[in-house]
């Protein structure tokens, strides 16, 4: 068994600030990556977007319904952000690489999000200076490798 399919794993809920949009991770995520961009320190207001990819059929949404807002990306191709459409928090995207089969939902909007720590950061090269990695940290200056 996969730890994707991990059978112990408990389904994660989370949700936006105004509680109009809620979800649950129906399964472990694929990968979990903190995101060092300009662009994820832009839309997101901080110095990194923490990120849990998992495929959108293991998302269950439990109330509300999120909208999609297109807005640019870094690939020039753009990205779909699943926003409540009242207080406008962003619980998750669909990147022009993976498109609508994959989610990337933001940790942060999980209602325990220590669950999920990073396994990798990713565009280390533009991360702010006074962020610094622990010794041994997965890191990458740019993209990992899908392969």
């Amino acid at each position: 068994m996969s730890e994707h399919d991990d059978a112990s794993w408990v389904a994660a809920e989370g949700g936006c600030d105004c509680g109009a949009v809620r979800y649950r991770l129906e399964a472990r995520p694929l990968f979990v990556h903190c995101c060092h961009c300009r662009w994820c320190q832009r839309e997101t207001g901080a110095s990194f977007a923490l990120n849990a990819m998992i495929e959108t059929d293991r998302v269950t949404v439990l109330a509300g319904a999120p909208e999609l807002v297109h807005t640019p990306s870094a690939s020039g191709r753009g990205q779909d952000i699943a926003r409540c459409p009242i207080c406008r928090v962003a619980v998750w995207s669909h990147y022009a690489g993976a498109g609508p089969i994959l989610a990337f939902v933001r940790v942060g909007t999980l209602d325990d999000p220590d669950r999920l720590p990073p396994d990798v950061h990713i565009f280390t090269a533009s991360k702010q200076p006074w962020v610094v990695l622990p010794e041994g940290t997965p890191a990458v200056p740019v993209y990992y490798d899908r392969a």
